[in-house]
């Protein structure tokens, strides 16, 4: 029953809805009690022959009230309780999406797509049956079980004890079996959390399952995990299933005991048949909250076992936040980069180190260098995707961390080279922090990012559905939806990080042309294993190994010995053989 003290800030919210509901299901459990009483003296007013017409008329008359009143307040009690787990399941959903939005990379990189969309679904759905039929089921047992024993009590107290003597047996089988559930349940949830990652990355990867051939393999590997999940949700059925035969039995044997010394007292003339019948009646309605204490455990455990999982989800640390003191307005102006060291949380090895260099408001950077050399974890410090601790990076006259995080990446557009698109329309892809523009304001960031032509060759044009993250799309085209995404919303800095590497090397100077023209004012971040991308930028830097090995201008790297040199002179060399091998394959006359 600990779930219900976790749960405590929760009912102390909604005291009033549970309250009421928890009053009418007492007031439930007493009308119940009134019907087998009206039975029993009926039967005897008629065993001594000294019942009249109207007599009847008023019993039934009582009986009908009695019916009508739990009519309406069992809709009462339902609206209550079962409306107030409902707030519940919605509540915990928002606090866990929230918190997922704000939890950092890190977070991301250790934990599956899968499982935590298990979490958000089936977890938060057991902890709402907690608060809703789990609180149900702990009152409505308690006040009917002690209403409908207090009216056997009032029959014949000696009756009564006997009766209920096998009720103890079965409340500790209750909690014997609960303890199982829960242990059994946490293991079901886990798996059916691999089997949904497993199911998510299936989807996402179809186009190389396909590619490779390995569809049986697929289908093969997911059947074993499907088993699994199967296997586990088979255990907690028979542990479940053992509740309802232990409460037959019980309640068995508690009919057996009143049959058979009930009987005994009508023959010795203690009671009345009448009594009797009415000592059963409420025997039959003492069943339901039997099985509702054993639907208690069970609902309790999976309950328990669900929240313990949200709750550590929730106490994943927020290592990106706000400071006290935080500025609260837009970054503007130059940037200086003063990084003495960087490295990744639970890492040894740093990853950037005596990282010093400057950029002038308006300008553009190029950054460039080897795979890995660091050139994606300086733009991810920027948006502070991760804090430095051992360095600063001034925006303007402040360090990065002064200013609210959300004013901070409100003024960074990021479009890096993975990008996402949603499953819905160009347009709204496009528009997607600013759903509240026209479409003409759409079309010109679409044009700067030289996307705009391609959009209108489709049959729905801006209204085209791109599919699950732009499957109908080409890369580059991906990439230059995401480009002009993060053009709309004209920020103060825009980063491309390598996301021109899918277009074509003139598609590549259309766009870097506009974005020279259209973001004079602007910073403009470029990173990219293509030079063509860089060459006109007022800044270079060349990384090595996370430090700067090169930089200045592309003019002025080009006067010196280094990579910058030996790597632009090899890409103009490969695009000058590539167009030559292009030129010789259109002259031949393939007719011959």
């Amino acid at each position: 029953m600990k779930i219900f003290s976790e749960l405590m800030w929760f009912f102390k919210q909604e005291k009033k809805a549970y309250l009421r509901g928890v009053f009418v299901l007492l007031i439930v459990a007493v009308l119940q009690v009134i019907p087998p009483r009206i039975v029993g003296i009926v039967i005897d007013e008629i065993d001594k022959n000294t019942l009249t017409g109207r007599q009847l008329l008023g019993w039934i008359a009582v009986l009908v009230l009695a019916a009508l009143s739990m009519y309406v307040l069992r809709f009462v009690w339902r609206v209550s309780i079962f409306g107030s787990s409902n707030k519940l399941a919605r509540l915990t959903r928002s606090r866990l999406f929230e918190h997922f939005t704000n939890l950092p990379m890190s977070f991301y990189q250790r934990k599956r797509t899968g499982d935590l969309m298990a979490h958000a679904t089936n977890d938060i759905q057991a902890i709402q049956q907690t608060a809703g039929f789990g609180v149900l089921s702990l009152f409505d047992s308690l006040s009917q079980g002690t209403i409908v024993i207090i009216a056997m009590l009032l029959i014949n107290w000696k009756l009564a004890i006997i009766v209920l003597l096998p009720l103890p047996i079965m409340a500790i089988l209750a909690n014997f079996y609960g303890g199982m559930l829960f242990k059994s349940f946490h293991l079901a949830q886990e798996a059916f959390s691999n089997m949904n990652d497993r199911t998510h990355e299936s989807i996402n990867g179809v186009k190389v399952i396909k590619s490779f051939g390995q569809e049986k393999e697929e289908i093969a590997a997911f059947i074993k995990q499907a088993e699994d999940v199967t296997a586990k949700n088979y255990t907690v059925a028979r542990i479940d299933g053992l509740f309802d035969p232990t409460i037959s039995m019980i309640s068995g044997i508690c009919f057996l005991l009143s049959f058979g010394f009930g009987g005994y007292y009508v023959t010795q003339n203690v009671i009345t048949i009448g009594a009797l019948i009415s000592f059963t009646t409420y025997l039959g309605l003492l069943i339901w909250p039997m099985l509702a204490f054993g639907f208690l455990f069970n609902v309790v455990e999976r309950g328990s076992a669900s929240y313990s999982r949200i709750k550590t989800l929730l106490a994943e640390e927020v290592e990106i936040a706000d400071e006290m003191d935080v500025i609260n307005a837009t970054p503007s102006g130059d940037l200086h980069f003063m990084i003495d060291s960087f490295t990744y949380p639970n890492e040894t090895i740093p990853v950037l180190k005596n990282v010093h260099f400057h950029i002038n408001k308006g300008e553009t950077l190029g950054v460039v260098g080897k795979t890995g050399a660091g050139k994606s974890t300086l733009l991810k410090l920027l948006v502070r995707a991760f804090d430095l601790t051992d360095g600063n990076i001034i925006f303007g006259d402040h360090r990065i961390t002064r200013f609210k995080l959300s004013n901070l990446r409100k003024s960074v557009g990021y479009v890096p080279q993975d990008n996402f698109l949603f499953s819905t329309t160009i347009r709204e892809n496009i528009a997607f922090a600013k759903t509240d523009l026209a479409l003409e304001a759409v079309m010109e960031a679409a044009t700067l990012a030289n996307i705009h032509r391609d959009i209108e060759e489709f049959s729905d044009g801006y209204e085209t559905i791109v599919g699950e993250r732009g499957v109908a799309l080409s890369g580059g085209q991906k990439q230059r939806i995401a480009i002009a995404r993060a053009l709309l919303l004209n920020t103060e800095v825009l980063i491309l990080d390598d996301s021109l590497s899918a277009v074509d090397a003139k598609t590549e100077e259309i766009i870097i042309s506009n974005l020279r023209q259209n973001r004079l004012d602007k910073t403009t971040i470029i990173t990219s294993h293509r030079l063509s991308a860089v060459k006109h930028s007022q800044q270079i830097i060349v990384f090595d190994e996370g430090e700067i090995a090169q930089i200045g201008t592309h003019e002025e790297l080009m006067r010196q010995q280094g990579w910058y040199k030996e790597m632009y002179l090899k890409q103009q060399l490969e695009e000058s053989i590539d167009q030559d091998v292009l030129t010789q394959d259109m002259n031949i006359d393939y007719t011959k």
